[in-house]
């Protein structure tokens, strides 16, 4: 699924984190629901910024295992049976999740450097790439020479990317998307919104995907904000 540029006749935006395994599903699905959508080539794709845990300690890097069986007060055997189910399901979609090498992290920075990509027309492309790095490469994705590679291996130069990550650049627009969220009814993500008219939460099932794109792409446009 590629974003092109011009006037769009359906316009779907995505508020994802990408550290989350439910939105790399997600993603895949909507890939394959476009892939059968009647008017894939009028459609634009927007990757927003939503961070599952904003509380986590900029510059904490604890393995993932550990960090969810502090949250859940269950032990790390039982935290590995419970994301089996996701490992599983993410196996079906093609995506090899490997949650023995992920490092739990403060994801804004990822977000900052994808809305930079995002100004470039790769927001879609940079999404991917992190959440790949983060989900199935045990990459560090609040280490900014990491963040530096994967920009430049998108096609976001390598001098902006460090620019904006030794400063607050899109800092703002990270929290803006977050508040946008909010004001949309997001309680989690990935959360799907189709021309600020339908909404649909969660990893949908890709039947569900493609009758929410035709009832969307059937209505009367709404503007896009």
């Amino acid at each position: 699924m590629k974003a092109v540029s011009g006037q769009r006749q359906l316009r779907i935006e995505v508020w994802s984190d990408v550290v989350c395994p439910w939105c790399y599903i997600g993603k895949r699905r909507l890939d394959k629901a476009l892939g059968r959508f009647e008017h894939d080539g009028d459609v634009e794709v927007v990757w927003r910024s939503f961070q599952l845990d904003p509380t986590h300690r900029s510059g904490l890097r604890e393995p993932v295992y550990d960090a969810m069986a502090r949250k859940t007060g269950v032990s790390r055997a039982q935290v590995r049976l419970m994301t089996r189910q996701v490992v599983e399901l993410a196996a079906e979609e093609g995506l090899a999740f490997d949650f023995d090498r992920a490092i739990s992290v403060n994801t804004f920075d990822a977000h900052r450097l994808n809305q930079l990509a995002r100004a470039h027309g790769l927001g879609t492309e940079m999404h991917e790439r992190l959440m790949r790095a983060y989900l199935m490469e045990g990459e560090l994705v609040d280490d900014v020479e990491t963040l530096v590679r994967l920009g430049t291996e998108t096609g976001v130069p390598a001098d902006e990317v460090r620019r904006v990550l030794a400063g607050d650049a899109y800092a703002a627009d990270v929290q803006e998307d977050t508040r946008e969220a909010q004001a949309l009814g997001a309680t989690g993500v990935p959360f799907f919104v189709l021309n600020r008219a339908y909404g649909l939460s969660g990893a949908q099932p890709v039947d569900a995907l493609l009758s929410a794109l035709r009832t969307a792409g059937a209505a009367p446009s709404s503007a896009a904000r």
